[in-house]
């Protein structure tokens, strides 16, 4: 993840490839390119489905977004306050810098207190059960960008 730092603090850009903790456990994760703060192309050349990328930023036991950030979707109770509210998110960041967002957002943010969802490496306190595992797949990312791009 150094090289993608690196990209972060001015180079040109960094192609990562990121391959879980014990050979067997999961399927590569797909490398990607950041270039200042955004990964422009998606994951694996994935389509998104904003569908799907809605039912996920929603689900309480999977993405869990609402813990932390306020989405324009008045029948959820109990929306977040300690991130970003996301109701117009689409407006304010491009695809590609909601994209590293939902990657890693302490690429960008060291000091972030939102987790990776796609990573495996250095992270802390991860139940055994969940090692090399990423929080969301590659799929389930470009489907969440697809619906926060929607939200202008």
């Amino acid at each position: 993840m150094r090289a993608v730092a690196a990209a972060l603090m001015g180079f040109a850009g960094a192609v990562v490839s990121v391959t879980p903790a014990r050979a067997g456990d999961v399927a590569p994760l797909a490398a990607f390119v950041a270039a200042g703060d955004a990964v422009d192309a998606p994951l694996g050349g994935l389509s998104g489905n904003a569908a799907r990328g809605r039912a996920i930023v929603l689900d309480r036991a999977g993405g869990n977004c609402l813990i932390c950030h306020r989405v324009p979707v008045d029948s959820e109770p109990f929306q977040g306050e300690l991130g970003p509210d996301l109701a117009g998110v689409g407006a304010r960041l491009s695809v590609g810098q909601i994209r590293l967002r939902m990657i890693d957002q302490s690429l960008i943010h060291p000091q972030t207190l939102m987790p990776p969802y796609y990573r495996i490496d250095g992270l802390r306190r991860v139940a055994p059960r969940f090692a090399g595992q990423t929080v969301l797949s590659g799929q389930e990312i470009e489907d969440v960008v697809a619906w926060l791009r929607e939200l202008k």
